[in-house]
């Protein structure tokens, strides 16, 4: 493979060794081009990842920020500092209303995604969502279509998908470097869930923080402070979030749905604890089994998934000859060697005696927000759209269903949209909260 060249695993292993990191690189064009015209822009979100968002699509030099949006007014000081001219809403269906722009990032809790991206789609914005895409399956298929019909720009927030660290596993993978595809093994450390019950209290209500508009579409209920729901902790929450496996699972999960061309699951097993009333679980071990690729050695491809202190057994991690197993990523397991993908770092090949003067591809990255912004300018197309990024999020959320299933394997019909265990179909879609419907939702 005359392609695949640059450092050696040996010379990588040194850098790694004192601390060094890869940083993505941004493609001079990107920066470079003289503006063609402007990208009128509004946030969803104010503070954390929205804050995040915010600054890097804005560094675009052809971006104007508009507008932002937090339904909490006390989380919005970034913006005012940073984008003095800015106007600040509480509510962001009165942004919509009032304001002219032609894209949005949604970077609000997981439930909120899929009303805010198909309000603002259905008023003919583009749209950047955090991920997960969605909260529910139906959801996704919704918003796929809708952005697809009416030719909108769409981009789901795994922006390492745009890093040379993933794009250079990718074309390894594809490269035949490592064979056929066997099985593929991906884990992370955290444990977004909770196993204690629901603290049977009420608290007031912080005066900056419109709590109505913080549920949104899900169901009433009373504010919890101690942040049980709000700022840090509603990941945690079955009606809010979508656990550890929603958290990371789009990330993770990306460069092997990119590498093997995967789409749909056949089948998903949970071999974990399930969730309680309120909260998600903790130590998730999903077996997920994908009909094979031209990538995959057999007819059927598994992708096995852990976090919290659940992780590769010592058959998988003796691959590794003697290396410590990363902190999260993936482990591909080929006909003709295995590559590590630690999360957000480039890959390695194994074994060592055939891999040690391997010469590794030099590949280039890019801003995943350039990329939106300039899709949406005509210049470009996203690479994680909602036609790649909806199939790769259904996974991951039909992975959280299996969990409320333990030990149970779950037949699923990616045509007719349903599993066939009737009993697992209700948690494919929610009804919305009266007063907070969507149309098409």
């Amino acid at each position: 493979m005359n392609h695949l060249q640059n450092q050696s695993r040996r010379a990588f292993l040194k850098t790694i060794g004192t601390g060094a990191i890869i940083a993505p690189f941004v493609t001079r064009d990107l920066i470079a081009r003289p503006p063609m015209n402007r990208l009128r822009h509004a946030s969803i979100g104010a503070s954390g990842m929205a804050w995040h968002d915010i600054a890097e699509i804005a560094k675009h030099p052809d971006v104007d920020l508009i507008a932002g949006a937090d339904v909490d007014l006390s989380r919005t000081g970034n913006v005012k500092k940073n984008y003095p001219h800015a106007r600040i809403y509480q509510d962001w269906r009165r942004l919509l209303q009032k304001e002219k722009v032609d894209s949005v990032n949604v970077s609000t809790p997981d439930h909120m995604h899929a009303p805010v991206a198909m309000t603002a789609m259905q008023m003919g914005k583009h749209v950047y969502v955090q991920k997960p895409m969605a909260h529910e399956v139906f959801e996704i298929r919704q918003l796929a279509s809708v952005a697809k019909s009416r030719g909108l720009v769409s981009q789901m927030g795994i922006q390492i998908h745009s890093t040379n660290h993933y794009k250079m596993a990718v074309l390894l993978i594809q490269a035949g470097a490592i064979g056929k595809i066997k099985e593929v093994h991906s884990w992370v450390p955290k444990s977004w869930g909770d196993t204690s019950p629901k603290p049977d209290r009420q608290d007031p209500v912080p005066e900056t923080l419109d709590w109505n508009g913080w549920l949104g579409v899900a169901a009433d209920r009373p504010f919890i402070g101690d942040k049980y729901y709000h700022p840090s902790n509603w990941r945690n929450r079955l009606d809010f979030g979508t656990g550890t496996l929603g958290d990371m699972g789009c990330h993770i999960f990306d460069p092997v749905f990119g590498a093997l061309d995967l789409r749909s699951p056949i089948e998903i097993r949970s071999e974990g604890n399930p969730p309680n009333e309120w909260n998600w679980s903790i130590d998730s071990r999903i077996v997920y089994k994908f009909e094979g690729t031209k990538r995959t050695e057999g007819k059927t491809l598994t992708l096995t998934w852990y976090d919290g202190r659940q992780g590769p057994g010592q058959d998988v991690k003796k691959l590794l000859e003697g290396d410590p197993l990363p902190n999260a990523g993936s482990i591909f397991v080929g006909t003709q060697g295995t590559m590590v993908l630690p999360h957000v770092n480039r890959p390695l090949l194994y074994p060592d005696a055939k891999f040690e003067s391997f010469l590794y591809p030099e590949v280039a990255g890019e801003s995943h927000y350039f990329r939106f912004v300039d899709a949406c300018l005509g210049r470009a197309k996203t690479t994680a759209g909602f036609d790649y990024s909806g199939p790769l999020t259904e996974a991951v959320l039909l992975g959280t269903i299996a969990t409320r299933f333990p030990q149970t394997g779950l037949k699923w019909n990616s045509k007719q949209m349903s599993f066939e265990q009737s009993e697992a179909n209700r948690h494919l879609k929610r009804t919305y909260r009266s007063g907070w419907e969507v149309q098409g939702l």
